[in-house]
């Protein structure tokens, strides 16, 4: 029996290296004879350049760079195996888990050191970079990551802004300087891993949607919904983008626009993406049986997020799949649509804090179970 495993990262938990290696050995051990392929996943949030490397036998190089408030951190970005390709995370550099909660704010957290990351890969012979975009503590629009690749922002006067430039920046907007831009950031393929398709502005839009998840309070909501509007205005008048309404402009705190715009990016589908990167298609052809898995599975899961992504991919192979997650909530009838079953790994009642210290042992169990199963029907 040949046995696909690619779940998503338990996030705050478990990478998806590490939750493959506790189903593989859990099945291993109710079935030595099974054949057990082990593709990490993810959907270009947290975990994605750990996932890709893995998958492909790659490589991670790390540097420092100034953080979401300027202080030093370490980020990190992935050399796939066999392909010239790097994939990043501005997560790394920029993310929401590189702060505390009292430290959140919107309107002074920068998408500089994404830019610096990406400087980095630019340096290289690499030609082809996929940077994946969730889990931003930013609503800057990416001006931040484009003053890192020589982008001058500049007010009414022609004084610079702040080159960490932040979403309580961008009022005093007025134009954008390109003259100094990197050379050849358009002659790379740069492709943004994202499955958000929200646009920049409105009620569905980066200050509205996101900013509350980032610490924005209602007003500063509305600060930031003005600073992009007049950022967005900056960008069309002067023809770095023709739209802010493109589905992902507002991912990221408008990272996605900022791409478009300074860097000629175009947008894919992360599930979709990491499925090409991983070859994961190709281990399905002759599979009998896919086990995908995530930290907690609700209303989303059937919304396009990775594992029912994953799932549509193995029934057009007519491969049954089974999800494990850290808990199941919502609709258990709508997800049995979807999977062939679906399973918490939890044993009984436990604490956000208990389920994550034995989620290891948890996710072993939950293999050997289904090996179990599976081989007494065989």
């Amino acid at each position: 029996m040949k046995i696909v495993i690619a779940p998503d990262s338990f996030k705050g938990c478990l990478r998806s290296p590490k939750v493959c290696e506790a189903l593989k050995s859990g099945i291993l051990e109710a079935d030595p004879s099974a054949e057990v392929i082990c593709v990490p996943m993810a959907d270009g949030g947290e975990g994605t350049v750990e996932a890709a490397v893995a998958a492909t036998g790659g490589k991670i190089r790390k540097i420092e760079v100034p953080g979401p408030l300027g202080k030093s951190v370490v980020a990190e970005f992935g050399i796939l195996g066999g392909q010239s390709t790097a994939i990043m995370e501005m997560a790394s550099a920029s993310g929401i888990e590189l702060l505390s909660k009292e430290e959140l704010n919107p309107l002074k957290t920068s998408t500089y050191g994404t830019g610096e990351l990406l400087r980095e890969i630019l340096a290289t012979d690499i030609r082809r970079i996929i940077i994946g975009i969730g889990g931003s503590a930013t609503v800057d629009g990416g001006s931040g990551m484009a003053s890192s690749l020589g982008y001058r922002f500049l007010d009414k006067e022609e004084r610079e802004l702040p080159k960490h430039c932040a979403g309580g920046d961008l009022d005093r907007l007025f134009s954008i300087d390109a003259l100094n831009a990197l050379p050849g950031i358009r002659e790379v393929e740069i492709i943004t891993a994202c499955d958000v398709t929200n646009p920049l502005l409105g009620k569905n839009g980066a200050a509205r949607v996101f900013g509350p998840q980032k610490g924005a309070t209602p007003e500063m909501v509305e600060m930031l919904e003005k600073n992009l509007a007049n950022y967005a205005s900056v960008l069309m008048r002067e023809g770095f983008l023709e739209t802010v309404d493109n589905p992902g402009d507002g991912a990221a705190g408008g990272l996605g626009a900022g791409l478009r715009a300074f860097c000629g990016a175009r947008v894919e589908s992360g599930a979709q993406l990491m499925m090409k990167v991983s070859g994961l298609e190709r281990h399905l052809d002759d599979a009998d049986l896919l086990i995908t898995g995530e930290g907690c599975t609700d209303s989303q899961t059937g919304a396009g997020k990775l594992c029912s992504v994953l799932a549509h991919a193995a029934r057009e192979k007519n491969v049954p799949v089974v999800l494990v997650s850290g808990a199941l909530k919502g609709d258990a009838d709508s997800l049995l649509k979807i999977f062939a079953a679906a399973y918490s790994i939890t044993r009984g009642p436990c604490s956000l804090e208990e389920a994550i210290d034995s989620a290891e042992e948890n996710l072993y169990l939950a293999g050997k179970n289904i090996a179990g199963l599976l081989k007494s029907f065989r």
